[in-house]
């Protein structure tokens, strides 16, 4: 691959970042530098003796801007091969110009139409039509043209053109190519999605969905250690979905895809209670809740939660509503936790908490979004569907039995139906006093998933008589319920819908069990 000269350059655009210094370098190199528009005044304004694009093009810009580089002299000065005989002939005859650099960054789209009150005219002008063109034109002959998009490459730029007497190498034009068709399909990707959510007659589930994704933190390895991985953010249509815009991490090692499975498991339970005035805490091992309670101080709500499960918080993520204040650090400080999640820390907490190096310490700096699609992967494709964001009040509950729940039996069966949406199905979880006092996930068996609970209540010696139970999805027989009145339960909550209603009612109210129904299953798989 030939190393050639940077002679002329076009310079464009729309973050003027760092742009005048760097023409200012560029003259040093005798590069002859022409402009457009905007981009021009600045330059011109700052004593650069940059020339109009017109001059190369001997046409005016015209249509407000539209229409100024969409010319067989700027393409054609971009895209003939060098060393080609006929192209170098051709470009002669018709008095186009070599162009050997091209420095343009895009119209802002992404940045206009994340302003929700955005005028569909504003969106629509800030689809950039001749950087693209410029950019990918540059990008494909990079044999003989270097293309950058980005103001953070103005310094590598420089550097090699002080290195290679005003060339650059052929490896950084590969590599800068390589940016320019990341970034245009990135680009076309948000505007083909905003087009699609315009339109009266999509889809919420469009028929065709286009996903953008960068990496934004390299992985010590994946789901295992034999396993290399990256962990990748993601723009889908107005959205772009991230760790770093939600979560910084504080203090602790580098996070593992695990940890941030059980990050993103623990803050989503802990959102439906973002606005709960009681401070909350949640318990989590392996994407499960294994202990949440609610109380009048964020020490007690922990010591609730972990009496729910005393062996399996070891080495657990702790997420809570409220910022961490010293009293519940300090009981927390008692075991060993991998991490610990909240939305802001106390005054000394974070000095206290960080004498753990091992401990990761994150803080939520804002709740995780709901209104957004959810993707799931199978091996064959993706499952794209809107976030489980259903939860019952409690006027829309259907009582179904003899009985009806009392206003405690009501304040822990929403608590535990909470609790429940988050834990792997089959689940059954066991509340009582605004606290889970067993816990049933992932079993093949609802009634199996019961009776694990009943056991996990057992070995913590806590009481189940007058508790309340919660189940994802209708008992399919009766079993079910039966196992959950002979541990003490004396309320159940569940979806219904199963053909065997009426047989699971009628054995609620030989038990003097209330029932209620909330029409809405929450299956987590």
């Amino acid at each position: 691959m030939t190393n050639p000269k940077i002679k002329r350059a076009l310079i464009s655009v729309s973050d003027k970042t760092g742009i005048v210094d760097f023409c200012k370098a560029l003259l040093e190199h005798d590069i002859e530098i022409y402009s457009t528009g905007g981009t021009l005044k600045t330059l011109t304004g700052s004593e650069i003796p940059a020339k109009s694009i017109s001059e190369l093009t001997q046409f005016p810009e015209i249509m407000d801007g539209r229409v100024k580089t969409l010319h067989p002299a700027i393409h054609g000065g971009l895209l003939a091969i060098r060393d080609n005989q006929d192209h170098a002939e051709q470009a002669n005859s018709n008095n186009i110009n070599f162009i050997d650099l091209v420095v343009v960054n895009l119209y802002p789209f992404e940045a206009t139409i994340a302003n929700p009150n955005v005028e569909f005219s504003d969106a629509i002008e800030n689809i950039d039509i001749g950087g693209p063109s410029m950019l990918r034109s540059s990008a494909k002959n990079h044999q003989y043209v270097t293309v950058v998009t980005d103001t953070e490459d103005y310094q590598l730029i420089l550097d090699e053109l002080s290195k290679n007497h005003g060339s650059t190498t052929p490896e950084t034009r590969l590599k800068l190519a390589q940016k320019v068709f990341s970034l245009t399909a990135k680009y076309d990707t948000a505007i083909a999605n905003y087009l699609i959510k315009q339109s009266e007659t999509d889809q919420k589930i469009p028929d065709r969905l286009l996903v953008s994704i960068s990496k934004e933190i390299d992985m010590r390895y994946g789901e295992n250690p034999h396993q290399n991985a990256g962990f990748y953010k993601m723009a889908c249509g107005n959205d772009e979905l991230s760790f770093s815009a939600y979560f910084d991490k504080l203090h602790g090692k580098t996070l593992s895809y695990n940890n941030l499975l059980d990050i993103s498991a623990a803050s989503s339970l802990i959102g439906e209670f973002q606005d709960d005035p009681m401070p909350t805490v949640a318990i989590f091992k392996h994407t499960n809740p294994c202990g949440v309670a609610k109380a009048d101080s964020l020490e007690k709500a922990y010591r609730k939660a972990f009496s729910t499960d005393t062996q399996a918080p070891f080495g657990g993520i702790i997420c809570v509503n409220k910022p961490l204040d010293m009293s519940t650090a300090k009981a927390i400080n008692e075991i060993f936790t991998e991490i610990i999640i909240a939305p802001d820390y106390e005054d000394g907490v974070l000095d206290y908490l960080m004498k753990k190096k091992d401990r990761r310490l994150v803080k939520q700096k804002q709740t995780l979004p709901t209104d957004v699609l959810e993707f799931r992967s199978t091996v064959c494709g993706l499952l794209v569907q809107d976030k489980d964001t259903a939860m019952v009040q409690k006027e829309a509950l259907k009582v179904v039995t003899k009985r009806k729940p009392t206003e405690n039996e009501l304040e822990d069966l929403l608590f535990a139906w909470r609790v429940c949406k988050h834990v792997k199905s089959n689940s059954i979880i066991y509340a009582k006093n605004l606290q889970t006092v067993g816990v049933g996930a992932g079993q093949m068996s609802r009634v199996d998933s019961s009776r694990i609970a009943r056991w996990k209540a057992g070995e913590v010696n806590l009481d189940l008589n007058t508790s309340v139970v919660a189940s994802d999805a209708f008992f399919p027989f009766a079993d079910g319920l039966i196992a959950a009145a002979a541990a003490g339960a004396k309320a159940v909550i569940q979806p219904g819908g199963s053909i065997r209603d009426e047989e699971v009612i009628a054995a609620a109210d030989e038990r003097d069990i209330a029932m209620v129904f909330t029409g809405t299953r929450h299956f987590r798989h």
